[in-house]
């Protein structure tokens, strides 16, 4: 089994860039959001940050489902190792952005739980993966198909 995991902070691009990538794969996709119980969406949603106490359950949900995959792309913030931990992905790509253009994105986003508002809460608990966590670090400055040949030029130079 081999699971993918797409990072960031919310607009970023992680959806796209993940769903690009398990198309070219032939890779099962996960979606973090799809995996929030409604108590969840309701916080985020009325502006609420959520507590690493709303988010153990929702991580374990979606590690359980994706031990289900032989293989699987996975879009999920997982701002912090500790959580990364829980999903123990093989390959961590990191969608790397400033707030600035971020925000644009959130603003322009239409049917989305996650308020313009929580993205100063989500550069707030953002770790970087680490050296250790050997990530594939993409800035998401180009458009998004050039984005998901990145990763995927990347993926092969990996595993090499």
């Amino acid at each position: 089994m081999t699971l993918l995991l797409v990072m960031g902070v919310s607009g970023c691009g992680k959806t796209t860039v993940a769903a690009g990538v398990a198309k070219h794969l032939g890779w099962k996709l996960l979606e973090g959001d799809a995996f929030h119980p409604p108590a969840n969406v309701a916080k985020m949603a009325s502006g609420t940050p959520l507590t690493d106490e709303d988010r153990w359950p929702w991580l374990r949900a979606i590690a359980a489902e994706a031990g289900r995959h032989d293989n699987a792309v996975l879009a999920c913030s997982a701002l912090k190792r500790a959580y990364r931990a829980i999903l123990a992905p093989d390959v961590v790509v990191y969608l790397q952005g400033s707030k600035a253009p971020i925000a644009e994105r959130l603003k322009a986003r239409k049917g989305h739980f996650m308020p313009p508002a929580l993205l100063d809460s989500q550069f707030t608990t953002l770790e970087p993966p680490g050296a250790d966590e050997h990530p594939i670090v993409v800035p998401i400055d180009p458009l998004p198909a050039q984005l998901i040949a990145i990763v995927i030029a990347r993926l092969k130079e990996n595993l090499k």
